[in-house]
């Protein structure tokens, strides 16, 4: 994991998943909805917004994963690489459904995540947010592809870095991991199925990092 900077809100975010997300929040309360639209109205199920099951949220929020492909070039915020064999995009809410009803439609609770990731993660709190992440926290064992804790933790940060561990460790994860080292050094060329370091530093930045800081780059690469 790479420190990640939170992309601005998109146009249209507010029209198209902010207020009909809340619009239905209404109903499912049994407010009048603050938006007019066609077919039945939503039953209530709760007396207040805190009581909503996780499972019943309209998933509006599925609306903002083109524009987060955009905004964060494909890659899962918790691995820092390139979503593609640990499952497809999701959306991840840092803080899950079911303990904030108002962060469930908002861009800033949302975070780029492959599925394999996000189906772990579920409602586990006390994890790393990327966004607060700094460099440092992690580093990547180059034997056994998996992230571990990095040797300027801060320790009041330790046990949160530790719960996150696990998440980051999944086997089809260090095996992608392997796989990028792998073709790095390798190498491109014809039917090397090889890369060079700009496009892994484009797919997978975490893994650049530590191989340039671990002296492990290769071909002259600084």
């Amino acid at each position: 994991m790479i420190p990640v900077s939170l992309a601005p809100e998109p146009k249209g975010f507010d029209k198209d998943i902010r207020q009909p997300g809340l619009s239905a929040i209404d109903e499912l309360v049994g407010r009048a909805p603050r938006i007019k639209r066609r077919g039945r109205r939503r039953a209530a199920i709760a007396a207040t917004e805190s009581r909503i099951p996780a499972d019943k949220f309209p998933p509006f929020w599925r609306n903002a994963l083109d524009d987060m492909m955009t905004a964060y070039e494909q890659r899962c915020a918790y691995l820092a690489m390139f979503i593609e064999e640990t499952g497809g995009p999701t959306v991840d809410h840092v803080i899950p459904k079911s303990l904030a009803w108002d962060r469930v439609y908002e861009w800033s609770n949302y975070r780029l995540c492959a599925g394999v990731v996000n189906a772990k993660k579920g409602n586990l709190l006390g994890l790393v947010d990327p966004v607060d992440a700094k460099i440092g926290w992690f580093e990547l064992d180059l034997v056994s592809y998996r992230v571990v804790k990095g040797g300027s933790a801060p320790p009041a940060q330790q046990e949160r870095i530790d719960a996150t561990l696990s998440l980051l460790n999944i086997r089809d994860c260090c095996a992608q991991r392997k796989r990028y080292v792998e073709e790095y050094r390798r190498g491109p060329g014809p039917g090397t199925k090889g890369i060079d370091l700009s496009y892994l530093e484009h797919r997978a930045p975490f893994i650049a990092a530590e191989l340039r800081r671990q002296g492990q780059l290769v071909r002259g690469d600084v």
